[in-house]
């Protein structure tokens, strides 16, 4: 596969990672912002708003990680929680850094982004604001945020990298022979 081309430039992976990191990053703290603000569920926590028979909007402030495990109430939690989130960010980003693939960076991108987002909330509010809720037959997901979303696909796109095909690879650009 040739190399990305935007306006005729070619654009290396690492743009593309970091681009698709910004745009999971501005999603999702728009859609907070929107939800917290817009709709004032900033002011009423435990709110439930039926939208489709599998779809509500609720609000919840998750003081743990992915499916409320490992709750931290606590200043010393959350600040453990916000450690591991950045060290997890660091590593990733300098494993985008190396990559070779475009489906590799951009889920690489979208899980930093992804992780920026809650770490914004996490600073900003004490815990990671969740909104999305989906249900049907009697079961019920837990409850989730646009942040959550872009994780879970560049889970996806890493899983994909990794038990994919090898067509994805960026050539590497091979020196000119000058000879005389």
């Amino acid at each position: 596969m040739p190399p990305l081309r935007i306006g005729g430039r070619t654009v290396n992976l690492e743009v593309v990672g970091l681009l698709s990191a910004l745009a999971g990053v501005a999603f999702d703290q728009a859609s907070k912002i929107a939800m917290l603000y817009g709709f004032h569920f900033v002011d009423r926590p435990g709110v439930h708003v039926p939208v489709t028979p599998f779809f509500d909007l609720v609000m919840v402030w998750n003081h743990g990680i992915s499916y409320g495990l490992f709750q931290a109430d606590g200043l010393a939690g959350t600040v453990l929680l916000t450690a591991f989130s950045l060290t997890a960010m660091a590593v990733l980003t300098w494993w985008l850094m190396g990559a070779d693939r475009r489906i590799l960076a951009l889920g690489l991108g979208l899980i930093i982004g992804g992780a920026l987002g809650n770490v914004i909330d996490r600073i900003l509010y004490g815990a990671v604001a969740d909104f999305f809720y989906l249900h049907a037959f009697g079961r019920g997901w837990y409850v989730f945020n646009i942040a959550d979303v872009a994780i879970g696909i560049g889970v996806l796109a890493l899983l994909v990298d990794a038990f994919g095909t090898n067509d994805g690879k960026v050539p590497k650009r091979e020196p000119e022979n000058r000879s005389i």
